[in-house]
């Protein structure tokens, strides 16, 4: 089976359009994730917004502190970007070739981008762990990758990864109603231009708020479950007090599950949800805009490196 060439450009594309956005907004990704992280009662709470978490970075002379991370994050990032839109572009494609259609229905839409998700889960989970324990850490004193991962078992690099399989159904939901909505708008386009010609990709503006609108639906639906995995995830405070507060029955679901209940409620579930939207709305509709834009560049040097490696190998050949 020869490479998938479009399969790659795809996958390409959103990894670098992925690098970019986490870098340019990771200081507010650190900002939320410790929000996320704190489960306390009411009259202890360290942070009751999530400005609390950059003045402390302010008044600590610790802001760059809020980067600590971003090498192990934009490593994920990339990564799983990589695999994610590289396995969902393929699966798609092999889907329309199997079953000999032009287009795919929503119900299949959201099989393929969840097997996607699942297997990108898997592969990257450590650093999705890592990288999350370093965002946690007190100002400061956040360890480097290695040191992160060998720290605790094996078993704990993998710290959520059944919460992660069940959040493949974020970015399912999100890319599925981000094609829909996307189909949509480039065959109002067509319709209302020139009927032979068909629009390649989207205009950046609209790409950002497809992106957007996408993304906000997918995370309004499975914030409770991002709430929790960023609990299970969380590094250990150095405070003593704490420590006896958190013990490792709470890296369990179930127990984090009990702890967002006991000292919170039901609300508890939903804390820092207005920052979770702010900064994956932001993050995702950079990403997907950045794609569109660089996707048709990234195809063309793709089929250029192509020739001129098949050129090459002609050339070794008649020598």
């Amino acid at each position: 089976m020869g490479v998938d060439l479009e399969s790659i450009s795809e996958a390409t594309s959103g990894a670098i359009g992925s690098l970019l956005s986490t870098t340019i907004l990771y200081p507010l990704d650190t900002c939320k994730t410790k929000y996320q992280a704190e489960a306390r009662a009411h009259g202890q709470q360290k942070y009751r917004n999530l400005s609390d978490v950059l003045w402390e970075a302010i008044s600590t002379h610790q802001l760059p502190s809020l980067y600590q991370g971003l090498g192990t994050k934009n490593l994920q990032s990339f990564i799983s970007q990589f695999i994610y839109f590289y396995g969902y572009s393929y699966f798609k494609r092999t889907y329309l070739q199997w079953c000999g259609s032009k287009s795919i229905g929503t119900k299949a839409n959201l099989v393929i981008a969840a097997a996607a998700g699942a297997c990108t889960a898997i592969i990257t989970q450590p650093l999705d762990t890592a990288s999350s324990r370093m965002q946690t850490s007190d100002f400061g004193k956040s360890k480097g990758l290695w040191k992160t991962l060998t720290e605790g078992t094996w078993n704990d690099a993998f710290d959520g990864l059944g919460i992660s399989l069940l959040l493949t159904s974020n970015p399912a939901i999100q890319y599925t109603v981000f094609d829909q909505l996307k189909q949509r708008l480039l065959k109002a386009k067509q319709t209302e231009g020139d009927k032979g010609s068909s629009p390649e990709a989207l205009s950046a503006f609209s790409a950002f708020m497809v992106g957007a609108l996408a993304k906000s639906i997918a995370t309004i639906l499975t914030y409770p479950a991002i709430r929790c995995k960023v609990m299970i995830q969380a590094a250990d405070s150095n405070d003593d007090d704490t420590k006896k507060a958190r013990p490792k029955s709470n890296k369990t679901l179930p127990g984090v599950i009990y702890a967002i209940w006991g000292k919170e409620g039901l609300v508890g579930f939903y804390k820092g949800l207005h920052a979770q939207i702010l900064k994956t709305v932001l993050s995702s509709a950079l990403l997907l805009m950045i794609k569109e834009k660089i996707t048709a560049t990234t195809w063309v040097l793709i089929l250029a490196i192509r020739r001129y490696l098949l050129l090459t190998r002609g050339r070794v050949k008649s020598s």
